[in-house]
């Protein structure tokens, strides 16, 4: 059985407010979605690595593989409309190359600081369970609001998960997850956890953390530039 990590890297990153996607963005002289590739490049349980790519960004994509030794890279998939329509790209091509009992992890480019852990649970998790999404606890009170202005009720947060990524499954489960989604009508999902609700199914958790950010505005740059040079010392103790 092999795993396959799918890198969604089709956005524009409008949020950020840069000229060029923030998945390109150079962070300590390396381009985020470098960090990203690494971490599954150097995990022994992936055996490829394949990306879904802005479009007019392949060979730059292509030539940064090479500089940084990015053996693992074999696919490399055009983006699709939005974020559903991206991944659903990503596992239709995976469902051309590999065997519908593979594993697809599916991560956020702008996902850097994923550790070796956080991929090893979700891998153990989709074996046990068929699917495995990534998920921290939710710490802080939640309130509910109408309008964003005023609230008058909260939801309990230990009912509450946020999730991360990677997301996993086998491949054959969610390329035919996403035909049964385009035949419902259903087209513009937020994630693969969300499309598997709205279709009636079930996922199950694996752990992540809260150091696994998404880099979504310009102060999440500023925490990922805190976060590598804080590395905790191999030697310390969780």
């Amino acid at each position: 059985m092999k795993t396959i990590a799918l890198i969604i890297a089709g956005g524009s990153g409008n949020r950020m407010g840069q000229d060029i996607p923030k998945q390109f963005l150079t962070v300590n002289e390396k381009p985020v979605i470098v960090y990203t590739l690494e971490a599954f490049q150097s995990h022994p349980e992936i055996d490829a690595i394949a990306v879904v790519c802005i479009e007019g960004w392949e060979h730059v994509l292509q030539a940064y593989a090479k500089q940084f030794n990015i053996t693992k890279l074999k696919h490399i998939v055009p983006g699709g409309e939005n974020g559903q329509g991206s991944i659903r790209n990503g596992v239709y091509e995976l469902e051309k190359n590999y065997g519908k009992d593979d594993i697809v992890l599916i991560h956020d480019a702008i996902r850097p600081m994923v550790s070796a852990e956080i991929i090893s649970d979700c891998i153990t998790k989709t074996r046990k369970y068929g699917n495995a999404i990534t998920v921290i606890p939710c710490a802080e009170a939640m309130m509910q609001t109408e309008d964003a202005v005023v609230s008058t009720g909260s939801y309990p947060r230990d009912k509450l998960k946020r999730t991360q990524t990677p997301q996993g499954f086998k491949i054959g489960d969610i390329a035919q997850l996403h035909r049964d989604a385009l035949a419902a009508g259903i087209t513009n999902s937020v994630a693969s956890c969300t499309l598997m609700i709205e279709m009636g199914k079930q996922v199950y958790f694996s752990n992540g953390s809260e150091k696994n950010i998404k880099l979504t505005t310009v102060d999440d740059i500023d925490i990922f530039k805190a976060l590598l040079a804080a590395k905790r010392s191999s030697w310390l103790k969780d």
